[in-house]
Protein backbone atom coordinates (compact mmCIF):
# COMPACT_ATOMS: atom_id res chain seq x y z
CA UNK A 1 0.00 0.00 0.00
CA UNK A 2 2.81 2.40 0.89
CA UNK A 3 4.67 1.48 -2.31
CA UNK A 4 1.54 2.33 -4.32
CA UNK A 5 1.22 5.65 -2.45
CA UNK A 6 4.87 6.48 -3.15
CA UNK A 7 4.37 5.67 -6.86
CA UNK A 8 1.25 7.87 -6.95
CA UNK A 9 3.06 10.82 -5.38
CA UNK A 10 6.07 10.48 -7.66
CA UNK A 11 3.87 10.12 -10.74
CA UNK A 12 1.82 13.22 -9.89
CA UNK A 13 4.95 15.25 -9.17
CA UNK A 14 6.50 14.26 -12.50
CA UNK A 15 3.36 14.84 -14.59
CA UNK A 16 1.98 18.04 -13.09
CA UNK A 17 4.12 21.13 -13.85
CA UNK A 18 2.33 23.00 -11.04
CA UNK A 19 3.67 20.59 -8.38
CA UNK A 20 6.71 22.11 -6.66
CA UNK A 21 7.51 19.27 -4.28
CA UNK A 22 6.35 15.79 -3.31
CA UNK A 23 5.27 17.09 0.09
CA UNK A 24 2.99 19.55 -1.66
CA UNK A 25 1.50 16.65 -3.66
CA UNK A 26 0.94 14.59 -0.51
CA UNK A 27 -0.64 17.41 1.49
CA UNK A 28 -2.51 19.49 -1.08
CA UNK A 29 -3.74 17.27 -3.93
CA UNK A 30 -7.39 16.19 -3.46
CA UNK A 31 -7.09 13.70 -6.32
CA UNK A 32 -4.42 11.82 -4.37
CA UNK A 33 -6.51 11.91 -1.19
CA UNK A 34 -9.54 10.55 -3.10
CA UNK A 35 -7.45 7.69 -4.53
CA UNK A 36 -6.03 6.86 -1.07
CA UNK A 37 -9.49 6.67 0.50
CA UNK A 38 -10.83 4.73 -2.48
CA UNK A 39 -8.16 2.04 -2.05
CA UNK A 40 -9.32 1.50 1.53
CA UNK A 41 -13.00 1.56 0.54
CA UNK A 42 -12.36 -0.86 -2.34
CA UNK A 43 -10.70 -3.39 -0.03
CA UNK A 44 -13.60 -3.17 2.42
CA UNK A 45 -16.07 -3.57 -0.48
CA UNK A 46 -14.34 -6.79 -1.57
CA UNK A 47 -14.50 -8.00 2.05
CA UNK A 48 -18.28 -7.45 1.86
CA UNK A 49 -18.18 -4.48 4.28
CA UNK A 50 -20.28 -2.59 1.78
CA UNK A 51 -21.91 0.00 4.04
CA UNK A 52 -18.57 0.95 5.59
CA UNK A 53 -17.03 1.14 2.13
CA UNK A 54 -19.84 3.40 0.92
CA UNK A 55 -19.49 5.59 4.01
CA UNK A 56 -15.76 6.07 3.31
CA UNK A 57 -16.48 6.90 -0.35
CA UNK A 58 -19.11 9.44 0.71
CA UNK A 59 -16.68 11.01 3.18
CA UNK A 60 -14.09 11.22 0.39
CA UNK A 61 -16.73 12.90 -1.79
CA UNK A 62 -17.43 15.43 0.98
CA UNK A 63 -13.72 16.08 1.58
CA UNK A 64 -12.48 16.22 -2.04
CA UNK A 65 -15.48 16.73 -4.34
CA UNK A 66 -14.56 13.47 -6.10
CA UNK A 67 -17.05 10.60 -6.07
CA UNK A 68 -15.62 7.12 -6.73
CA UNK A 69 -17.82 4.12 -6.11
CA UNK A 70 -15.96 1.66 -3.84
CA UNK A 71 -16.53 -1.17 -6.36
CA UNK A 72 -14.77 0.73 -9.18
CA UNK A 73 -11.34 -0.55 -10.20
CA UNK A 74 -8.65 2.18 -10.26
CA UNK A 75 -5.17 1.37 -11.57
CA UNK A 76 -1.79 2.56 -10.36
CA UNK A 77 -0.42 6.07 -10.79
CA UNK A 78 -3.80 7.56 -11.73
CA UNK A 79 -3.83 11.36 -11.55
CA UNK A 80 -7.14 13.09 -10.85
CA UNK A 81 -6.16 16.71 -11.43
CA UNK A 82 -8.22 19.44 -9.70
CA UNK A 83 -10.86 16.75 -9.31
CA UNK A 84 -13.99 18.70 -8.37
CA UNK A 85 -17.07 17.05 -9.86
CA UNK A 86 -15.42 13.79 -10.99
CA UNK A 87 -17.83 10.83 -10.84
CA UNK A 88 -16.65 7.24 -11.40
CA UNK A 89 -19.38 4.62 -11.38
CA UNK A 90 -19.65 1.20 -9.78
CA UNK A 91 -18.47 -1.01 -12.66
CA UNK A 92 -15.99 1.47 -14.14
CA UNK A 93 -12.36 0.46 -14.62
CA UNK A 94 -9.46 2.91 -15.02
CA UNK A 95 -6.08 1.66 -16.24
CA UNK A 96 -2.62 2.57 -15.02
CA UNK A 97 -1.07 6.01 -15.63
CA UNK A 98 -4.34 7.69 -16.62
CA UNK A 99 -5.05 11.40 -16.10
CA UNK A 100 -8.57 12.56 -15.30
CA UNK A 101 -9.50 16.24 -15.07
CA UNK A 102 -12.32 17.91 -13.16
CA UNK A 103 -15.94 17.40 -14.14
CA UNK A 104 -15.38 14.00 -15.77
CA UNK A 105 -18.14 11.38 -15.56
CA UNK A 106 -17.58 7.68 -16.16
CA UNK A 107 -21.26 6.80 -16.17
CA UNK A 108 -23.60 3.97 -17.05
CA UNK A 109 -26.59 3.81 -19.39
CA UNK A 110 -28.12 0.55 -18.14
CA UNK A 111 -30.22 -0.05 -15.03
CA UNK A 112 -29.61 -3.80 -14.81
CA UNK A 113 -28.27 -4.77 -11.40
CA UNK A 114 -25.06 -6.77 -11.50
CA UNK A 115 -24.36 -6.00 -15.17
CA UNK A 116 -21.33 -4.15 -16.51
CA UNK A 117 -22.77 -0.65 -16.90
CA UNK A 118 -19.76 1.68 -16.92
CA UNK A 119 -16.78 2.17 -19.26
CA UNK A 120 -13.35 0.58 -19.12
CA UNK A 121 -10.50 3.04 -19.63
CA UNK A 122 -7.20 1.68 -20.94
CA UNK A 123 -3.69 2.55 -19.82
CA UNK A 124 -2.10 5.99 -20.24
CA UNK A 125 -5.30 7.79 -21.23
CA UNK A 126 -6.08 11.46 -20.70
CA UNK A 127 -9.69 12.54 -20.14
CA UNK A 128 -10.20 16.29 -20.47
CA UNK A 129 -12.28 18.49 -18.19
CA UNK A 130 -16.03 17.98 -18.39
CA UNK A 131 -15.85 14.88 -20.60
CA UNK A 132 -18.61 12.30 -20.27
CA UNK A 133 -17.94 8.65 -21.10
CA UNK A 134 -21.25 6.81 -20.91
CA UNK A 135 -21.78 3.08 -21.40
CA UNK A 136 -20.18 -0.31 -20.95
CA UNK A 137 -17.53 -0.11 -23.65
CA UNK A 138 -13.74 0.22 -23.79
CA UNK A 139 -11.56 3.25 -24.40
CA UNK A 140 -8.25 1.88 -25.71
CA UNK A 141 -4.75 2.52 -24.41
CA UNK A 142 -3.05 5.87 -25.04
CA UNK A 143 -6.30 7.64 -25.93
CA UNK A 144 -7.11 11.32 -25.50
CA UNK A 145 -10.66 12.45 -24.72
CA UNK A 146 -11.08 16.17 -25.34
CA UNK A 147 -12.70 18.52 -22.86
CA UNK A 148 -16.53 18.35 -22.79
CA UNK A 149 -16.58 15.42 -25.23
CA UNK A 150 -19.52 13.01 -24.86
CA UNK A 151 -18.29 9.51 -25.69
CA UNK A 152 -20.98 6.88 -26.26
CA UNK A 153 -19.07 4.39 -28.45
CA UNK A 154 -15.78 2.47 -28.12
CA UNK A 155 -12.60 4.39 -28.86
CA UNK A 156 -9.72 2.45 -30.49
CA UNK A 157 -6.21 2.65 -29.01
CA UNK A 158 -3.97 5.64 -29.81
CA UNK A 159 -6.94 7.81 -30.81
CA UNK A 160 -8.29 11.21 -29.87
CA UNK A 161 -12.03 11.79 -29.45
CA UNK A 162 -13.64 15.24 -29.41
CA UNK A 163 -17.10 16.75 -29.72
CA UNK A 164 -20.68 15.87 -28.82
CA UNK A 165 -21.25 13.12 -29.73
CA UNK A 166 -17.53 12.37 -29.79
CA UNK A 167 -15.79 11.66 -33.10
CA UNK A 168 -12.35 10.23 -33.68
CA UNK A 169 -9.61 12.49 -34.99
CA UNK A 170 -6.08 11.50 -35.96
CA UNK A 171 -2.87 12.73 -34.39
CA UNK A 172 -0.45 14.00 -37.01
CA UNK A 173 3.22 13.22 -36.30
CA UNK A 174 5.44 16.06 -35.15
CA UNK A 175 8.12 16.28 -37.85
CA UNK A 176 10.90 18.92 -37.71
CA UNK A 177 10.75 20.75 -41.05
CA UNK A 178 13.88 22.90 -40.98
CA UNK A 179 17.47 22.49 -39.88
CA UNK A 180 16.78 24.89 -37.00
CA UNK A 181 13.85 22.72 -35.84
CA UNK A 182 16.01 19.59 -35.97
CA UNK A 183 18.76 21.25 -33.91
CA UNK A 184 16.21 22.47 -31.33
CA UNK A 185 14.82 18.95 -30.98
CA UNK A 186 18.32 17.49 -30.55
CA UNK A 187 19.16 20.11 -27.89
CA UNK A 188 15.90 19.36 -26.09
CA UNK A 189 16.66 15.62 -25.99
CA UNK A 190 20.22 16.29 -24.80
CA UNK A 191 18.90 18.56 -22.04
CA UNK A 192 16.46 15.84 -20.95
CA UNK A 193 19.23 13.22 -20.81
CA UNK A 194 21.42 15.53 -18.73
CA UNK A 195 18.64 16.70 -16.44
CA UNK A 196 18.07 15.33 -12.95
CA UNK A 197 14.56 16.80 -12.81
CA UNK A 198 12.01 14.03 -13.49
CA UNK A 199 9.58 16.60 -14.86
CA UNK A 200 11.81 17.01 -17.92
CA UNK A 201 11.22 13.39 -18.87
CA UNK A 202 7.44 13.60 -18.96
CA UNK A 203 5.40 15.17 -21.73
CA UNK A 204 1.71 15.19 -20.84
CA UNK A 205 -1.08 16.39 -23.10
CA UNK A 206 -2.95 18.72 -20.76
CA UNK A 207 -6.76 18.42 -20.90
CA UNK A 208 -6.45 15.84 -23.68
CA UNK A 209 -5.30 18.45 -26.18
CA UNK A 210 -2.45 17.27 -28.40
CA UNK A 211 -0.48 19.49 -30.78
CA UNK A 212 -0.78 18.95 -34.54
CA UNK A 213 -3.99 16.95 -34.32
CA UNK A 214 -5.92 16.78 -37.58
CA UNK A 215 -9.71 16.68 -37.48
CA UNK A 216 -11.01 14.71 -40.52
CA UNK A 217 -14.21 16.76 -40.48
CA UNK A 218 -12.16 19.96 -40.62
CA UNK A 219 -10.11 18.48 -43.46
CA UNK A 220 -13.27 17.65 -45.41
CA UNK A 221 -14.67 21.13 -44.80
CA UNK A 222 -11.39 22.67 -45.98
CA UNK A 223 -11.45 20.48 -49.10
CA UNK A 224 -15.07 21.48 -49.80
CA UNK A 225 -14.20 25.14 -49.29
CA UNK A 226 -11.28 24.80 -51.72
CA UNK A 227 -13.52 23.08 -54.27
CA UNK A 228 -16.14 25.79 -53.84
CA UNK A 229 -13.53 28.50 -54.48
CA UNK A 230 -12.38 26.66 -57.61
CA UNK A 231 -15.96 26.44 -58.85
CA UNK A 232 -16.48 30.12 -58.09
CA UNK A 233 -13.36 31.05 -60.07
CA UNK A 234 -14.53 28.87 -62.98
CA UNK A 235 -17.97 30.55 -62.94
CA UNK A 236 -16.39 34.01 -62.85
CA UNK A 237 -14.15 33.06 -65.79
CA UNK A 238 -17.15 31.76 -67.73
CA UNK A 239 -19.14 34.91 -66.95
CA UNK A 240 -16.20 37.02 -68.18
CA UNK A 241 -16.05 35.06 -71.44
CA UNK A 242 -19.82 35.27 -71.81
CA UNK A 243 -19.72 39.02 -71.27
CA UNK A 244 -16.89 39.31 -73.81
CA UNK A 245 -18.82 37.26 -76.38
CA UNK A 246 -21.98 39.25 -75.67
CA UNK A 247 -20.05 42.46 -76.36
CA UNK A 248 -18.70 40.95 -79.57
CA UNK A 249 -22.18 39.90 -80.70
CA UNK A 250 -23.53 43.33 -79.84
CA UNK A 251 -20.78 44.95 -81.90
CA UNK A 252 -21.57 42.65 -84.84
CA UNK A 253 -25.26 43.49 -84.56
CA UNK A 254 -24.44 47.20 -84.66
CA UNK A 255 -22.19 46.73 -87.69
CA UNK A 256 -24.90 44.71 -89.45
CA UNK A 257 -27.47 47.40 -88.66
CA UNK A 258 -25.13 50.04 -90.13
CA UNK A 259 -24.70 47.95 -93.29
CA UNK A 260 -28.47 47.58 -93.63
CA UNK A 261 -28.91 51.31 -93.19
CA UNK A 262 -26.23 52.05 -95.82
CA UNK A 263 -27.81 49.51 -98.17
CA UNK A 264 -31.21 51.17 -97.69
CA UNK A 265 -29.71 54.58 -98.48
CA UNK A 266 -28.04 53.19 -101.63
CA UNK A 267 -31.37 51.65 -102.65
CA UNK A 268 -33.07 55.04 -102.27
CA UNK A 269 -30.35 56.68 -104.34
CA UNK A 270 -30.82 54.06 -107.08
CA UNK A 271 -34.56 54.71 -107.07
CA UNK A 272 -33.88 58.42 -107.45
CA UNK A 273 -31.48 57.77 -110.35
CA UNK A 274 -34.09 55.53 -111.99
CA UNK A 275 -36.77 58.20 -111.68
CA UNK A 276 -34.45 60.79 -113.25
CA UNK A 277 -33.60 58.43 -116.11
CA UNK A 278 -37.32 57.74 -116.75
CA UNK A 279 -37.99 61.49 -116.87
CA UNK A 280 -35.17 62.03 -119.35
CA UNK A 281 -36.47 59.25 -121.62
CA UNK A 282 -39.98 60.70 -121.55
CA UNK A 283 -38.67 64.15 -122.46
CA UNK A 284 -36.70 62.70 -125.38
CA UNK A 285 -39.80 60.94 -126.71
CA UNK A 286 -41.79 64.17 -126.43
CA UNK A 287 -39.35 66.00 -128.61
Amino acid sequence: MFDALRDDITSIYERDPAAKSKWEVFLCYPGLHAIMMHRLAHKLWKLNWKVTARFISQFARFATGIEIHPAAVIGNRVLIDHGMGVVIGETAEVGDDCTIYHGVTLGGTLLTEGAKRHPTIGRNCIIGAGAKILGSFTVGDNCRIGSNAVVIKPVPPDSTAVGNPARIINRAPEIPHTEDDIQKELRRKERIRASHDPKEHVKMAAYGVVENEVDPYAEKLAALEKKLLEQQHAIEKFEHKKHHHANSVSALEKDFANYIEKFTQMEKQLMNYKEKIDKLEKSKKGK
